[in-house]
């Protein structure tokens, strides 16, 4: 009868030698390795993975420092630092929401094509957003080479369509972050100039008006010029008093009761007064001479010519600013753009069942030599 039917009796003989099989070597084995195969084999969904790369730069035109080369040797350069901005962006819930929103991400990752332990949410049945960005950052990777200054960025999706277009939609909302970035940063630096150009010119009007007033009532306004025409002035006279005093004492030894004496005198009064006076308005004592007004004058002119230096300089800060701002710019430069995938290159099918397959030999291995040893110390 069984030579009728050799599949049958094959059949038996391989249950009849499972049978004989030690329990431990078929649940740690056999049954582990037999569920491996059926889900990798057969219900396990393919996986297809887009890839990308692209890297942030910040243009530079000058000449590096030395300390600017140390760091750009060492990989702490900034623009480093905005690269991993980038990176924290795509792998952060505000990604994720909007790529949920834009690609009905969750609805994707959640259909029912998907084997139940890939899907989401998974055996857990938590459908929180959460769980899901756990399970977002899972089938999102990002390697940078520190090296080179390249990202490569990985999607894995159980549609090709799918992978493409997340990893696309994140490569253009990285490139409006970088572009956020650009304007924040140029706004801030021209809007600090601007504001420093603001209050310099603040304290050059109220440095201006201090200065016109002090002039309008101290009814000065160039003290050096003045003293000098004062001066001038006070020289003329001492010559004149000099020549007068001379006609003076000639007319004294030739004719000393000549009327013209009496002339003379007068003259030579008034001269030494006019001297006097003169002298007075340059060097008096009092508060309306040149000497007096002067400290003040000089003080507030010293802070005029202060606020002009200060405003001259803040309006130059702001032209490097606006230069600055609009020379260095990050960009973020594809380098090789998303790809459909035409192959799924997850699971490993063969590869993953032969892994639970040798793990399954070294679990009972493991279990063997712990229980031949419980036994040989109970006997």
């Amino acid at each position: 009868m069984d030579d009728q039917f050799p599949n049958r009796a094959g059949w038996r003989a391989l249950t009849r030698r499972i049978a004989r099989l030690p329990i431990l070597f078929v649940l740690t084995v056999l049954l582990p390795t037999l569920l491996a195969t059926v889900y990798y084999g057969v219900v396990a969904s393919d996986v297809y993975v887009s890839e990308s790369r692209f890297v942030v730069r910040r243009p530079d035109h000058s000449e590096p420092s030395a300390l600017g080369s140390l760091l750009s040797g060492t990989g702490l350069g900034r623009s480093q630092d905005d690269t991993y901005s980038v990176h924290d962006y795509a792998l952060s819930r505000d990604a994720l929401r909007q790529l949920d929103s834009d690609l009905g991400l969750q609805k994707a990752y959640s259909a029912s094509s998907v084997d139940l332990i890939n899907r989401f949410p998974g055996l857990d049945w938590d459908r929180s957003f959460e769980a899901f960005f756990l399970y977002y950052v899972d089938h999102v990777a990002i390697d940078y080479d520190s090296t080179s200054a390249i990202t490569m960025m990985q999607v894995r999706a159980f549609t090709p369509e799918l992978a493409r277009d997340v990893n696309e939609r994140l490569l253009q909302m990285s490139e409006k972050l970088v572009n956020q970035l650009n304007e924040r940063s140029r706004l801030d630096l021209v809007e600090v100039a601007e504001r420093e150009v603001a209050k310099a010119e603040a304290r050059n009007k109220q440095a201006g008006v201090e200065l016109a007033t002090y002039r309008a009532k101290g009814g000065v306004y160039d003290p050096d010029r003045e003293s000098a025409l004062q001066l001038d002035t006070v020289t003329r006279l001492r010559e004149e008093l000099r020549i007068v005093e001379s006609q003076l004492g000639n007319l004294r030894q030739v004719a000393p009761s000549n009327p013209q004496v009496a002339t003379l005198q007068a003259q030579a009064s008034r001269l030494r007064a006019s001297i006097a006076d003169e002298s007075s308005r340059v060097v008096g004592k009092g508060a309306g001479s040149l000497s007096a007004k002067s400290p003040v004058f000089y003080r507030l002119a010293l802070e005029k010519d202060i606020a002009d230096k200060q405003l001259a300089a803040a309006i130059a800060s702001l032209d490097a600013a606006r230069s600055e701002a609009a020379r260095k710019q990050l960009y973020l430069e594809r380098l090789v753009q998303p790809n459909l995938p035409d192959t799924a290159v997850e699971p490993r099918r063969l590869r993953s069942a032969f892994t639970v397959f040798v793990l399954g030999l070294v679990a009972w291995g493991v279990f063997s030599l712990l229980l031949a040893g419980v036994r040989e110390h109970a006997d």
